[in-house]
């Protein structure tokens, strides 16, 4: 098999050849740009799951369907470090260049432009260090009395409602997409939250598509009561035996290679229906494979392969950033949860260490900043990344 023709993509937020079993995520979006177009009341759109099954692939899918209908867009990453103004200013800058050709009055424009410049300086002190005196992009004067009052929550909300101004006057939209939202710092989700409320009521064509892991909708519901009205909640899972298949056939087809029946019930056992293990499997096989059809023989000898590389570069990068304690933590997790890595109860960890859980509470709660594990429920922990405990299970030490 030529490996330069290897269809197959494992990669962080890589689109993969085939994008299967997500119509009707992306059915349920397009809806939603329809009814906003209509100036139907709609809910912004809040995606969840594990590592690994394409979060961001699908946010950055939902992206495109938003700018092919002549969207203003803009995408950020949030960090647990960092507060949104400068990306929030930054990816509505990008959105109104996007609208701003297209609307009659330049200088209504130029107007929400200062407001996004006046968002994006207030971020730091006058006698702030050098670093955190940011400038955006931005040529024209920043705005007065409009966004920058320092509270986030004000400011986020007269920022958002007019840049929903521009896109209303010629008939648009903005779309502005969060990934990693559950790293967002608290007064920031309050604020988005705020935000969301206070759009939908004007019915301003604004809309919010957040990504995260699957603790994000308990994040929201703390900071504001009525987060679980103000969203749709969509959950990524792992695929259906027919849509990871289709994952790995189609773009296989495209060059002119098959997979035998047995080929393809060895891989879906492998990568157990998580897209990026499918494309993972799938490349290694490719490369191992003689000629086509792939068979059951070709799978069984790239599986140790790539094992070995998502050994290294999925799981093991994710090992290495944790202390021994936490280490300890997380190997205690998958001895009581399992290869499949199920929650398990934090009391249980403790008992499992012969520790009070109050002593372990400083390295649960890095973990979780981490993004290594997430609190499933009360009292319960689990991994984020699929299939870590059985990596752990294989690397005891």
């Amino acid at each position: 098999m030529d490996p330069v023709r290897n269809p197959y993509a494992p990669g962080a937020g890589q689109r993969p050849p085939e994008l299967a079993g997500r119509d009707a995520e992306l059915s349920a979006f397009d809806v939603v740009l329809e009814r906003i177009a209509h100036g139907r009341p709609e809910r912004s759109l809040v995606l969840t799951g594990l590592r690994g099954v394409g979060k961001t692939v699908l946010l950055n899918q939902l992206r495109s369907a938003a700018i092919s209908r002549g969207w203003g867009t803009g995408k950020i990453e949030a960090r647990p470090d960092q507060s949104l103004r400068r990306p929030v200013s930054s990816a509505l800058h990008m959105a109104l260049r996007e609208l701003g050709p297209r609307h009659g009055d330049q200088e209504s424009v130029a107007e929400v432009l200062g407001v996004v410049k006046a968002f994006a300086q207030r971020v730091a002190p006058a006698d702030a260090k050098v670093r955190d005196r940011w400038q955006p992009g931005i040529d024209v004067p920043a705005a007065t009395g409009r966004a920058d009052s320092g509270d986030m929550e004000i400011d986020l909300v007269e920022l958002l409602s007019d840049a929903a101004g521009v896109a209303a006057d010629i008939g648009s939209g903005i779309a502005l997409f969060i990934d990693e939202m559950q790293d967002v710092q608290p007064d920031d989700v309050s604020a988005i939250c705020a935000a969301c409320h206070e759009l939908s009521q004007q019915g301003a064509p604004l809309i919010v598509v957040g990504a995260g892991l699957p603790h994000l909708p308990a994040v929201l519901s703390a900071s504001k009561s009525y987060s679980e009205r103000l969203f749709r909640y969509l959950r990524i899972d792992r695929l259906e035996r027919d849509a990871a298949d289709r994952a790995l056939i189609a773009p296989a087809e495209r060059e002119g290679v098959e997979f035998a029946p047995g080929a393809l019930d060895a891989l879906y056992e492998a990568a157990d229906g998580y897209p990026y293990f499918v494309q993972a499997y799938g490349k290694v096989t490719w490369d191992v494979a003689a000629a086509s059809p792939i068979t059951a023989d070709d799978v069984a000898m790239a599986a140790p392969v790539a094992e070995t590389e998502l050994a290294v570069g999925f799981f093991g990068s994710r090992y290495d950033r944790a202390t021994p304690a936490e280490r300890e933590y997380m190997h205690a997790m998958a001895e009581l949860g399992g290869p499949q890595g199920a929650a398990v109860a934090t009391s249980e960890v403790a008992v499992s260490l012969g520790r009070k859980p109050a002593s372990l509470s400083p390295a649960r709660d890095s973990l979780i900043k981490k993004g290594l594990v997430y609190s499933a429920e009360r009292g319960q922990i689990a991994f984020t990344v699929p299939h870590f405990g059985r990596y752990l299970l294989r690397h005891p030490d």
